[in-house]
């Protein structure tokens, strides 16, 4: 992946932040909730958004995960 978007973050971080976007793009919210940090981190980022307090995924999140 040439443009890492968890390049700053440990290892272990980037694991659980891709995870995270894993759960949001399966619609596993109830069964994992979304951490308000993951979720600020991400939107960040700009690979989540959200719609009417939903978190969806965009075009750069759904990229990241078929890297």
């Amino acid at each position: 992946m040439a443009n890492n978007p968890f390049a700053e973050f440990s290892l272990e971080r980037a694991i659980g932040l891709r995870w995270t976007l894993r759960d949001i793009q399966a619609g596993r919210l109830k069964l994992s909730p979304v951490s308000d940090e993951d979720l600020h981190i991400l939107t960040e980022l700009g690979l989540v958004e959200l719609h009417d307090d939903e978190p969806g995924l965009t075009e750069a999140g759904v990229a990241v995960l078929s890297d």
